[in-house]
């Protein structure tokens, strides 16, 4: 097998079913920007090794795993992501953010190498959520997976500091 096929040199892709789509398509930019997230995702996890985030990386591991089915649900219209999946996010969440200090300003993304990393893909997550949501404007897209991406981005910010607490390395506030 091949690693290339000719077939997008057009501009165009194949979606599942075997229909053909522009490449600048909302449906395409929403499940790119799934796929760039769970790249950026992957790189987190290998600072994980380094930094001992190891139930970081399980997590995220999970996670990447579920970015699959996320992509694949807005690739093909159907519904892979299930609310016990937004449920579990929201679970990890909680039980992150119980042995934080309270936020009480903004913080500015940063810190500790792996910190900073799952910042980036916070934001990233915030991209795919809008290429999703824009795309849910004119076409049929489960809302759980809607959903899972904005838990997912509370998520990756909760991680974050997490790594941060961790690391030793205290947030920096943003103030005017």
């Amino acid at each position: 097998m091949s690693g290339y096929t000719r077939g997008g040199d057009g501009g165009e892709t194949s979606l599942p079913g075997g229909s053909r789509v522009r490449k600048d398509c909302l449906q395409v930019a929403a499940f790119g920007s799934v796929d760039e997230l769970n790249s950026l995702l992957g790189l987190a996890r290998s600072e994980c090794e380094t930094e001992g985030g190891k139930a970081a990386n399980e997590l995220l591991h999970k996670v990447q795993r579920e970015l699959f089915s996320l992509g694949a649900d807005l690739a093909a219209s159907k519904s892979l992501v299930t609310p016990q999946m937004v449920e579990a996010l929201e679970k990890e969440i909680d039980s992150r953010e119980e042995k934080l200090p309270q936020l009480h300003h903004f913080i500015l993304p940063g810190g500790s190498k792996l910190a900073s990393l799952l910042h980036a893909a916070r934001a990233v997550c915030r991209r795919a959520e809008r290429d999703a949501a824009q795309m849910a404007a004119s076409e049929k897209v489960n809302p759980e997976a809607l959903a899972y991406l904005n838990r997912l981005s509370s998520l990756l910010f909760t991680l974050a500091r997490e790594a941060n607490a961790t690391a030793g390395v205290q947030e920096k506030e943003w103030r005017q």
